[in-house]
């Protein structure tokens, strides 16, 4: 892939946008500001939020591959996405695409299980309990038994993400956030670190990590390992 004609030039990272309205806060990986990086965005039209929680009923795997060859074409060196429920299609994103793909923070799972102690499980925060199924966990390498908690449907984050509510605020969104989280571990207290499968989860990684005291992973920790393994620090030797 080094051969590539770029019309990109200084740029690793190609990430695929769900087609949303609503506000990307710093934090979220479809916020520029998010990254110290350079990163380079290509929104797949009629992949809405709504899509994205019944993908296994949805046809949006080829206008995914389309938006990602786009992207590869124009010279990243990378493809990730701005929803965890594409989990679902890693292998086949994978599969399709000339470099690396990384579709989902849930990627993480199995690897956080192994930074914590014996008798431990990593939980996963999630936009929707209910669209979490089975195979998206398979399809991420993680075990069917992990703990899952989501945010409530008759919440203001949910209706923030699934109508594109822009004047839902950004305080009753943490608070949301919190709360689910606060479920997460009192339902299991055997979770020793947290992954947040939803994106936009992220901007409220560090008020869950000083609330529940345990690690936090998501999206923004996914893609800067990636990013490292794309375009490693180069080091001067003296």
């Amino acid at each position: 892939m080094t051969n590539r004609k770029k019309t990109y030039h200084g740029v690793t990272l190609g990430i695929l946008m769900v087609d949303s309205t609503f506000t990307r806060f710093v934090g979220d990986i479809g916020n520029a500001q998010t990254w110290p990086f350079p990163v380079q965005y290509k929104i797949v039209r009629g992949a809405s939020p709504a899509e994205m929680i019944s993908l296994e009923a949805s046809d949006v795997l080829q206008p995914f591959k389309d938006a990602a060859d786009e992207l590869i074409a124009d010279g990243v060196d990378g493809i990730t996405t701005t929803c965890g429920f594409l989990a679902l299609y890693q292998r086949e994103l994978a599969d399709h695409c000339p470099v690396p793909v990384c579709t989902s923070a849930l990627l993480q799972v199995p690897l956080v299980e192994r930074l914590i102690g014996k008798g431990q499980r990593a939980g996963i925060l999630t936009y929707s309990a209910e669209a979490l199924n089975a195979a998206h966990l398979e399809a991420a390498g993680v075990a069917a038994d992990t703990p899952v908690v989501g945010i409530p449907r008759d919440s203001e984050f949910f209706r923030w993400i699934i109508e594109g509510d822009d004047q839902v605020e950004y305080d009753a969104i943490r608070a949301d956030a919190l709360s689910a989280a606060q479920k997460l571990v009192d339902e299991n207290p055997h979770v020793g670190a947290i992954v947040s499968e939803c994106t936009n989860l992220t901007p409220f990684a560090a008020d869950i990590r000083k609330q529940t005291g345990l690690p936090v992973f998501d999206m923004v920790s996914m893609v800067t390992w990636f990013q490292m393994g794309l375009r490693p620090a180069a080091y001067r030797q003296e």
